[in-house]
């Protein structure tokens, strides 16, 4: 090789060679972590179950941890004093998303309450989901149609019951939380148990929390933001188109009712469901908040509202089940409330079950919905125990991890609800150990609705049935493996035969 074409190689070279060298160095204002290799960073150390593996490296490199996935800096807290100076002290700082590039599927990224950096049209999204959905009037006020579709969901238990049929609990579950939404927002069901049109509607929101979960190339390396090299986001825009297709038919024909019937002139605010109160605000400006706003808003209530809590219910079952004296625990405490009652379990009752409760918090420790929460992303350079958290990082909060830590649980990988009989821990984000739905500004909007519905479910199927494994398979041996996604399924859904007490 000639001298002259061997420098100009050698030129084009050593710019390669450093950028790999210095990939794998650490900057040492950065909070601890492991050694990043070039070019991918610590994606061998974050592997398929990443909860699990970083909990792991946590007892190494401290709760607050520094890992690079491909080149994206990822900041890691795994403790309730961590997660305190984050979402508290720094909580402005920190309020901004880290957007998955399969949510950019549907432009989610750009219209949806959940992944809208915490500006202008977050705010009015956030004042409107508290004004018009979650607000205490209108919990209260709907709470007779959830008692409804809970009692819909124990005549199906019933059917099963009397045909001896193992149920599938996540999915009737599933089509529970959606009816019980679909009729708080559009004064209809959606889905009916076991038919197929269900299935697709818990497809489509499954493929994309599963995607939204793991890092695509784009994640790893955001200078392919442009590429999908796999379809991926193709194949998400068609899920999503699939559920904005289904909201946009529902919101056109409610405005052709609306247009044709004298009927909702002088009805009460009360007296509305979720819909209509959105078209009225809609009349009032509607460039302040549009009809394409407001089918991108039902989406990704629905996302964030049906998978996590039918998810939490078949945790909460699958161990009740494995665990039957806490089993019957709990149904004698129902049973001591209900028995002068001539009625089905209340929303009103929960404040008398605080058995009922303590297992509610335990399932959300050890079965936290979202194992991360919804990343959240620097806005600035901040400092936080003299380390740098640098712009743009993505944070990953564990609360997977920090509900599986010794130092802050006894026994913690045992499901003992009795821990929370005598402590006031709740999970309304005050609680930095326990923040299965978050803390600060970026909390679950749907929190309360989500406390309502999960313990009016789980409390009818148990003091109702008992239950009986499917098989020859022990109650204790039931499979509780978990698939990976920005929310936590069990691997294997839990079936189980009712039994009539």
């Amino acid at each position: 090789m000639e001298y002259p074409t061997f420098f100009l190689f050698l030129c084009c070279l050593l710019p390669f060679i450093y950028a790999l060298v210095i990939s794998g160095r650490r900057n040492s204002r950065l909070p601890p972590g492991p050694y990043a290799f070039p070019i991918i960073g610590n994606l061998l150390e974050f592997g398929v179950k990443p909860h699990h593996s970083l909990a792991i490296l946590s007892k190494r490199y401290g709760h607050l941890m520094s890992l690079k996935l491909g080149s994206r800096t990822t900041i890691v807290i795994s403790s309730p004093d961590m997660a305190k100076e984050f979402f508290q002290t720094h909580d402005i700082s920190f309020s901004s998303r880290s957007v998955p590039n399969a949510v950019r599927a549907g432009d989610s990224d750009k219209y949806s309450i959940v992944w809208l950096p915490a500006g202008d049209q977050w705010r009015k999204l956030r004042r409107i989901t508290k004004e018009y959905l979650f607000s205490q009037q209108q919990l209260d006020a709907s709470e007779w149609l959830r008692r409804e579709k809970v009692l819909e969901l124990l005549n199906h238990v019933n059917q099963c019951c009397t045909n001896e049929k193992a149920l599938n609990i996540g999915g009737a579950a599933f089509t529970t939380s959606l009816n019980i939404l679909s009729n708080f927002m559009f004064s209809m069901d959606l889905a009916q148990y076991g038919l197929e049109s269900t299935q697709e509607f818990k497809d489509a929101v499954c493929s994309l929390l599963e995607a939204s979960g793991k890092p695509s190339l784009p994640d790893l390396f955001p200078i392919l933001n442009s590429l999908d090299p796999f379809g991926l986001l193709q194949q998400e825009n068609v899920n999503a188109s699939k559920l904005l297709t289904i909201f946009e038919n529902i919101i056109n024909k409610r405005l052709q009712t609306r247009s044709t019937s004298s009927s909702y002139d002088g009805v009460s605010m009360t007296n509305k469901d979720v819909l209509d109160l959105l078209l009225d605000y809609n009349l009032k400006d509607e460039s302040n908040f549009s009809q394409f706003d407001m089918k991108h808003l039902f989406l990704s209530l629905y996302i964030a509202g049906t998978d996590t809590t039918s998810n939490t219910l078949e945790w909460a079952m699958a161990e009740l089940i494995r665990n039957p004296k806490k089993m019957e625990m709990a149904r004698l405490e129902l049973g001591k409330l209900m028995q002068n009652a001539d009625r089905d379990l209340h929303e009103d009752d929960i404040s008398q079950l605080p058995y009922l409760q303590a297992v509610i918090k335990e399932t959300l420790r050890l079965h936290p919905p979202v194992p991360f929460l919804i990343p959240h992303q620097a806005i600035h350079d901040v400092k936080v125990q003299g380390f740098i958290v640098p712009k743009n990082a993505q944070i990953l909060c564990n609360v997977w991890g920090i509900g599986r830590d010794q130092n802050i649980w006894s026994d913690p990988d045992m499901f003992m609800p009795e821990r929370f009989l005598d402590v006031k821990i709740d999970y309304k984000g005050r609680d930095f150990e326990l923040i299965p739905f978050g803390a600060g500004r970026r909390i679950c909007p749907g929190l309360n609705l989500a406390n309502r519905m999960l313990h009016i479910m789980l409390g009818s199927l148990i003091y109702k049935f008992d239950w009986k494994v499917v098989g020859n398979t022990r109650a204790q041996d039931i499979d509780m493996g978990e698939k990976f996604g920005i929310t936590l399924k069990k691997a294997i859904p839990l079936m189980a035969i009712p039994m009539k007490l």
